[in-house]
C-alpha cells in the first residue's frame, strides 16, 4: 500500500503492515532520536486501524505520586476519549489502569486491535517498575491469548527504552515480536521532502541543510520555502531563542543521568575526530566501567554517536565520534556564544564556514556508506575503518576512511573534500597524497596481496591537471543522493 504522506521508510512500513497482517498477537518497540518521526509513522500507517491510544507526558512534578498520577489521569483520559463510559471511576495505579484498557478492549469487536502507547518512558515516569510490570501482565495474562492486538510502544528516550522494553529481563523478557530503530533521512529522502513542500534547493545547498539539521523530519518542517537556506538557517539556529531549550531536549527524558549525556555530548563535539573511552571518561570524570558502558552504548543506539576502529599504532584502538549534525552544529556554532554567535549570512564562505564543512562533509558521506558502495562496485566492504600512521619523512599520516574488499582483494583510500567548485589537488597536496598512500602500502594493516583505489570524495569533483594523476575513482555529491 502506498503512503503519499510518508517519505521513504519503506522497511519500516513493510513491517507494521506485516503485523497487521499477522494471525497472533504482536508485541512492538519503536525507537530512535527525538524528533525523527517515530510517532508520525504508526500514525499515518495505522490511522483508523488504532483501537486505543495514549500520550506519555514531559512534566517536573514535584514528587512522584503526583507525577503517576497525572499520567494516569492522561491514560483514564484517553480511554474516555475511546468512548468508556464517562461514571468509570479513574484509575489509582497502573494495574487498574491497563484492567480498564482490557474491559475496553473486550467491547471492540474489530479484525485486529491496535494499541498505541506513545512516549511511553514519560508515561512510566522516572521510577518505572510498577507501569512496566503492569504492562508485561497486561501482555502475558491477557493480550497475548487473544491472537488478535497489536501493541506498539515509542519512545524518544532511547537508553530507556534500551533498558526497560527491548533488553528488559523482567516482565517483557523475551515478549517483543518486533523492533524498529527508526533512522533519519537520507539525501535522497530530504531531496524528496524539499520537492514536495515546494523548495527548489541545489544538491549543494541540501548537503548543507543536512550538515546542519540533520535528516530530522521536524526540523525540515520548520523550514520556510519563501525563504533561502541561509535565512531558514538564521531563523532556526541564530534568532530562536528557544535552541538552546531544543538541544536540551534531545536528552530529555533520560532522567538521573541526562546530564551525564550532556557531559559525553559536549566532550565528544570538541573533537571532532572522537576520543578513545579512556580519553572521554577523563574529560567528563566518570569512571570506566559499566556504567559509562551503558551510556555509550546508549548514545551508540540512538543514532547519536557512532564507534569506529582507528588502525596504526601497535594496538587498535575504538574512538568514539559525536555523528549527531543538529548537535555538531549547534555546539559548534551556537553553544556558549550568546549574541557573539553572529549569523549564517557574515559565518558563510569564512574560513571558519569551511573548517566547520570540512569536517561534517566527511561524516555526510560516512553516514551514506551504501551509496559509497554502489557507486565504487563494491559487493562487500569487509572493514572500514581510520588508519594513523608515519609517512617517509616521519610525519604523521591519516587516511580517514579505509573501504576493505576482500573479495577483489582492493583497499580503497577514500578522502573527502568539501569544495564549492570543483576541488583542485595542487603539488603540495599531491605530495600529501603520495605520503599517504606509501605509508598505508607499508604497514600491518595493508595485505600484501591487496591493491590500492584513491577515491576522491567531493561535492563538485576533481578538477583535471596534472597533479591529480594518482586519483583512481571519484565520488561526488550527485552519488550520495543515489
Amino acid at each position: 500500500m502506498a503512503y503519499e504522506s510518508i517519505i521513504g521508510r519503506n522497511e519500516e512500513i513493510k513491517k507494521l503492515e506485516r503485523f497487521l497482517r499477522s494471525s497472533k498477537s504482536e508485541f512492538v518497540a519503536i525507537y530512535g532520536r527525538r524528533r525523527v518521526g517515530k510517532s508520525y509513522l504508526v500514525e499515518e500507517v495505522y490511522k483508523n486501524k488504532i483501537t486505543f491510544r495514549a500520550i506519555g507526558s514531559f512534566i517536573k512534578a514535584n514528587d512522584e505520586i503526583s507525577y503517576k498520577q497525572t499520567q494516569l489521569d492522561h491514560f483514564y483520559e484517553s480511554l474516555l476519549d475511546c468512548g468508556m463510559a464517562d461514571d468509570t471511576p479513574r484509575p489509582t495505579n497502573w494495574r487498574e489502569a491497563f484492567r480498564l484498557l482490557r474491559r475496553h478492549l473486550e467491547g471492540v469487536r474489530t479484525k485486529r486491535r491496535v494499541i498505541f502507547l506513545d512516549e511511553l518512558p514519560w508515561l512510566a515516569g522516572p521510577q518505572s517498575s510498577e507501569m512496566i510490570a503492569e504492562l508485561g501482565y497486561f501482555w502475558n495474562s491477557w493480550a497475548d491469548r487473544q491472537r488478535n492486538i497489536v501493541l506498539v510502544v515509542c519512545g524518544s528516550a532511547t537508553s530507556w527504552m534500551l533498558d526497560n522494553v527491548i533488553r528488559d529481563y523482567g516482565g517483557l523478557y523475551g515478549r517483543l515480536t518486533g523492533t524498529i530503530r527508526l533512522l533519519p533521512f537520507t539525501l535522497k529522502e530530504c531531496e524528496t521532502y524539499f520537492k514536495s513542500h515546494g523548495f527548489h534547493l541545489s544538491r549543494y545547498e541540501i548537503a548543507v541543510a543536512y550538515m546542519a539539521f540533520g535528516g530530522i523530519p521536524y526540523y525540515l518542517d520548520r523550514l520556510d520555502n519563501e525563504k533561502t537556506l541561509s535565512e531558514n538557517i538564521d531563523d532556526f539556529f541564530f534568532k530562536d531563542e528557544k535552541i538552546n531549550q531544543e538541544f536540551r531536549d534531545v536528552y530529555t527524558g533520560l532522567y538521573a543521568t541526562s546530564e551525564r549525556y550532556l557531559n559525553i555530548v559536549k566532550a565528544l563535539g570538541a573533537k571532532f575526530y572522537g576520543m578513545t573511552r579512556k580519553e572521554l571518561a577523563s574529560a567528563v570524570g566518570i569512571e570506566l566501567g559499566g556504567t559509562f558502558s551503558k551510556i555509550l552504548d546508549n548514545l551508540h543506539e540512538s543514532g547519536i554517536t557512532r564507534e569506529y576502529p582507528r588502525y596504526g599504532k601497535e594496538r587498535v584502538e575504538t574512538v568514539y565520534q559525536l555523528k549527531d549534525f543538529f548537535s555538531m552544529f549547534y555546539l559548534h556554532f551556537i553553544n556558549g556564544k550568546g549574541t557573539d554567535a553572529g549569523n549564517w549570512r557574515t559565518l558563510q564562505r569564512t574560513p571558519t564556514f569551511y573548517s566547520w564543512a570540512g569536517n561534517t562533509f566527511e561524516m555526510l558521506c560516512i553516514e551514506h556508506l551504501p551509496q559509497m558502495k554502489e557507486k565504487l562496485r563494491i559487493a562487500t566492504i569487509n572493514r572500514n575503518y581510520c588508519w594513523k600512521g608515519a609517512a617517509p619523512d616521519g610525519d604523521i599520516s591519516q587516511i580517514d576512511l579505509v573501504l576493505e574488499w576482500k573479495g577483489e582483494r582492493t583497499d580503497y583510500l577514500c578522502e573527502m573534500k568539501f569544495s564549492e567548485h570543483e576541488y583542485t589537488i595542487d603539488r603540495q597536496y599531491e605530495k600529501e597524497l603520495g605520503a599517504k598512500i606509501y605509508a598505508f602500502l607499508n604497514s600491518k594493516q595493508h595485505t600484501k596481496t591487496h591493491s590500492i583505489q584513491l577515491v576522491m570524495v567531493t561535492t563538485q569533483g576533481v578538477k583535471a591537471n596534472e597533479h591529480a594523476k594518482d586519483v583512481n575513482q571519484q565520488i561526488t555529491l550527485d552519488d550520495l543522493f543515489l
